[in-house]
């Protein structure tokens, strides 16, 4: 049985390596009263990944929503240990290169693939934004699902 592997390149938006499981949303996120700052966790009502902690993962999603809180919010996760691993964004926006910046973590964008077309939750991802590198190995899965 064979593991599929795949690479994308893209631009680097803070530097550094960092390696994890993928959590994926093809939802914006809002920083400003969407998410918990202590636990990492999504809180905005109508959001796919409501109640799902981002704490040590790599955070796969088209970008930042809502107000220059953002930033703020995002800070708060990188002091109380419950920030992403990474991140990887398709939409840049003053609001997520700032948070990525304060939260010290790799971050990416402007890929030659669309991740959030690629990338699955539970998929291993490793992010080398000094290389402008994306390494992916599929999640196993079961048959059917």
């Amino acid at each position: 049985m064979s593991v599929k592997t795949f690479s994308l390149t893209g631009r680097k938006v803070v530097g550094g390596v960092a390696e994890g499981e993928a959590l994926v949303t093809r939802q914006t996120i809002s920083g400003w009263g969407g998410i918990n700052p202590t636990l990492g966790t999504i809180t905005e009502t109508r959001h796919e990944l409501r109640g799902v902690s981002f704490k040590g993962k790599i955070l796969v999603f088209p970008g930042a929503k809502g107000s220059s809180g953002w930033s703020a919010m995002f800070h708060m996760t990188r002091l109380s240990g419950a920030s992403p691993k990474a991140m990887l964004f398709t939409e840049m926006t003053t609001k997520v290169a700032l948070g990525a910046v304060v939260m010290r973590i790799p971050s990416m964008t402007d890929f030659d693939r669309n991740p959030l077309e690629l990338i699955e939750t539970g998929d291993w991802v490793r992010v080398d934004a000094d290389r402008g590198i994306v390494d992916v190995r599929k999640a196993t899965r079961p048959p059917g699902s």
